[in-house]
């Protein structure tokens, strides 16, 4: 061994150890590399540098905006919500639909961030169907890492792995060239943890710990709302027809119209009920009904509107990404005191609707809108978010009590969900295609995007984890260090003198082990970045093709299912799934060797060795 592989040796295995001790922090380690690494006189600052216009490093950043802008438009959040609305009561469907919809959406986003969308997305079902957290968090965070075998773009090992082969100067691999492995995984998957869930923390949350702030469901059952709300059609002879509603006397004969949707086109709008409002056949109103002595069936009668499913939330829950719920209390300098709820004109001044009013323990529901407002009442009003907020940043006669749970959960420009999805058709489309290079093909991707309004340069600065991109740039300059000292085929060499003669196969199971069992320690973009050399320089020495090798190293990063601390994603869950180190050791180890298998069996077949 040369003095100059001893030392960059050395500082991999400081790089390393402070890895594992978590001390400084992982991109701050990387920088200290790039800092220290010329100082060996094996490369040069500029060579140091090289990584932060790495291509493969831009299509990372370029990826983690088009995720911000799938999360800012709502269309992550709703396939969540569509998940719970489809597996129902089952816990199996709900494991399945789960995986295959992290697998499916982690395939074109970061896996971090997917993780991160869908941790309250899980708990809110966890709550509504009883099922504990610890059952689905863990399936979450396994299909989210078995994501990163799906897709070119999917993880950064991945890319770095086709960096190294462009650097040997082959062809890299495809945009689905992962998908004949993942596929199978991610299948395998979903049978191992439908199996092995029994394993995992079976403790339903209690209510204690179900959430600090209130949600929209626990007000309907406070307030005592779920019997109030019904849909209703303006039909083509109704007497409302071509009328403003400052003009009708609806909040007078006991209804409180709370939204109208209108359709337009393919899609249908929510519009906020104003004096001005026109209404217009076919609208949709959505009304609540205080008073239990006025029939529906004489409303509609009078004012020429049919009944409607209420859809699938409980008092309009199902369009709560444009309409929500704020409890207030009115203090006793408040203009509102003494008045009642019809002559306050709330809705007027603050664009709300009071639909419940607390007195004490009380709560008073018949006989509402011509109750004597007094000091201290809580009042819940409901509306639109943007007035929501706007009652929280300028309070006037209210005092906000409680904003719920689901205003964390709105997107801030849902209505531009159509604009996202093309942005992204089209991103992958031409990633596919081959016309152009990925990080253009991403990059054209991000630009659609702004110039939608789906994200915006604040945003999209937020949204780019910079941690692993530093990450990233401060280990490649390992990869050519250690070429240029002779370390790759250092280690190639040891790794063949210990298998010796054995089959290829074996090779391959070797090299899948050694970048897993590192992967525990070391964050798998490091990893792939340490191994990626070391697997094709296997390959040269053996005579065969690279590609079996660069996708064994690709796949075994992503098998980091071991640890907790093995990958940011199963970080993630540790909490909200209560897990302990042992959950995942007992189940994660256990999957990673079938994985092991399957990538042996497939690999060889599909990519051949010759």
């Amino acid at each position: 061994m040369n003095t100059d592989l001893a030392i960059v040796l050395l500082l991999l295995a400081v790089a390393v150890v402070m890895f594992v001790a978590g001390r400084p922090r992982m991109d701050a380690v990387a920088l200290i590399m790039i800092v220290a690494l010329p100082f060996t006189g094996v490369i040069s600052m500029r060579e140091a540098l090289a990584g932060f216009s790495d291509p493969n490093v831009v299509l990372i950043a370029a990826m983690f905006v088009i995720g911000e802008g799938l999360v800012r438009t709502g269309v992550a959040r709703r396939l969540g919500d569509w998940l719970g609305s489809q597996a129902g009561s089952s816990e199996s469907r709900l494991l399945v639909l789960l995986m295959l919809a992290v697998g499916g959406l982690g395939a074109l986003m970061s896996s971090t961030a997917v993780v991160a969308i869908f941790i309250p997305v899980v708990l809110r079902i966890a709550r509504t169907t009883g099922t504990a957290p610890g059952r689905l968090m863990m399936p979450l965070s396994i299909a989210a890492l078995i994501s990163g075998m799906l897709t070119l773009v999917a993880t950064a090992p991945n890319l770095v792995v086709n960096a190294e082969l462009s650097r040997e100067g082959l062809p890299g691999f495809g945009f689905f060239s992962f998908t004949p492995f993942g596929l199978p995984v991610l299948i395998l998957g979903i049978a191992y943890m439908l199996a092995a869930r029994r394993l995992l923390n079976a403790t339903a949350p209690s209510p204690a710990s179900a959430g600090r702030r209130p949600s929209l469901r626990d007000w309907i059952g406070q307030y005592r709302l779920s019997e109030r709300a019904y849909r209703v059609r303006v039909t083509r002879d109704s007497p409302l027809i071509g009328r403003r509603l400052r003009d009708l006397s609806l909040r007078s004969s006991g209804v409180n119209l709370l939204a109208i949707e209108r359709g337009r086109g393919f899609a249908t709008d929510l519009i906020r009920p104003a004096g001005g409002t026109e209404l217009q056949a076919g609208d949709v109103l959505l009304v609540d009904v205080p008073a239990p002595d006025v029939r529906m069936e004489a409303i509609g009668t009078r004012f020429g509107v049919e009944p409607l499913a209420l859809g699938d939330g409980a008092y309009f829950t199902d369009g709560s990404q444009d309409i929500g719920m704020v409890e207030v209390i009115l203090p006793p300098e408040s203009g509102l005191v003494g008045q009642t709820v019809l002559t306050a004109r709330v809705r007027a001044e603050f664009g709300m609707t009071v639909i419940g009013l607390r007195r004490g323990r009380a709560v008073h529901g018949e006989g509402l809108l011509t109750e004597k407002l007094k000091a201290g009442d809580a009042l819940l009003l409901f509306g639109f978010w943007q007035d929501i907020k706007r009652l929280k940043d300028d309070p006037a006669d209210f005092v906000v009590l409680n904003l719920p749970a689901e205003l964390d959960d709105v997107a801030p420009v849902a209505n531009k969900a159509p604009h996202a999805l093309a942005a992204l058709a089209l991103a992958v489309g031409l990633m596919i295609s081959g016309l152009i290079p990925n990080v253009q093909a991403a990059l054209i991707g991000c630009l659609l995007m702004g110039l939608a309004g789906c994200v915006d340069f604040r945003a999209a600065y937020r949204s780019v984890s910079w941690k692993t991109l530093l990450l990233i740039v401060g280990m490649l300059p390992f990869s050519v260090a250690l070429q240029r000292t002779g370390g790759v085929d250092l280690a190639a060499s040891a790794m063949l003198d210990v298998v010796g003669g054995a089959t290829p196969r074996l090779v391959l199971a070797a090299l899948f082990a050694v970048t897993a069992v590192l992967g525990m320690f070391v964050s798998n973009t490091a990893t792939a970045v340490l191994m990626a050399p070391v697997a094709l320089a296997i390959a040269k020495d053996l005579g065969a093709s690279p590609y079996p090798f660069a996708m064994t190293v690709a796949l075994a990063a992503s098998a980091a299912f071991m640890t907790p601390i093995s990958s940011p994603v199963n970080t993630l869950v540790v909490g909200p799934g209560n897990y302990a180190f042992g959950d995942f050791v007992r189940v994660g180890v256990p999957f990673t060797l079938l994985v092991l298998v399957v990538t042996v069996v497939l690999v060889p077949w599909l990519l051949p060795l010759r």
